[in-house]
C-alpha cells in the first residue's frame, strides 16, 4: 500500500443524479413540491441546490442509464414539520415518520416517499437525546 493511501476516504457529495422521464414534471416536483432551489438547465437535464449538494435531474441518454435512482436522504431538523409541509404540497409518503434507531446520543427518524418517476426518496432527522 502506498504512503497516504490508507488515510484516503470520500468525504463530500458534490452531485447526485436522479433519472427522470418527464423533465418538465420533475422540475415542478423538485422545485415547487420539495422546495429545492433551481440552479440551471441543460439539454435533457436540470440542476438544483440542496444545502450545497447539487441534484441533477436527467432524462436517460440510453437504456444503460434508465433505472431507478439510489435513495436520496434529505436531512431535516424537524421531520414532523417537513412531513406535514410536503404532504400539504401533494407529496405522497409511504407512511408517517418512524424511528429507525436509538443511538447513545440521538434517535434516527425517517419517512419515505417517491418522486414523479417513482424514485424512492427519504426525509432523515437526528433527534438529540435529552
Amino acid at each position: 500500500m502506498a504512503t497516504g493511501i490508507s488515510h484516503f476516504g470520500l468525504t463530500k457529495i458534490e452531485q447526485i443524479s436522479v433519472t427522470v422521464h418527464d423533465l418538465e414534471k420533475a422540475v415542478v416536483f423538485y422545485r415547487d413540491y420539495l422546495g429545492l432551489r433551481f440552479l440551471f438547465r441543460g439539454p435533457h437535464m436540470a440542476f438544483f441546490d440542496c444545502g450545497g449538494i447539487r441534484v441533477m435531474l436527467a432524462v436517460p441518454e440510453s437504456a444503460k442509464f434508465d433505472h431507478p435512482s439510489s435513495i436520496v436522504y434529505y436531512k431535516v431538523d424537524d421531520i414532523d414539520f417537513a412531513f406535514k409541509t410536503l404532504s400539504a404540497r401533494g407529496v405522497i409518503f409511504h407512511g408517517k415518520p418512524h424511528l429507525i434507531a436509538k443511538l447513545p446520543d440521538h434517535e434516527l427518524w425517517m419517512a419515505f416517499f417517491e418522486d414523479v418517476d417513482e424514485n424512492t426518496m427519504a426525509l432523515m432527522c437526528e433527534v438529540r437525546s435529552q
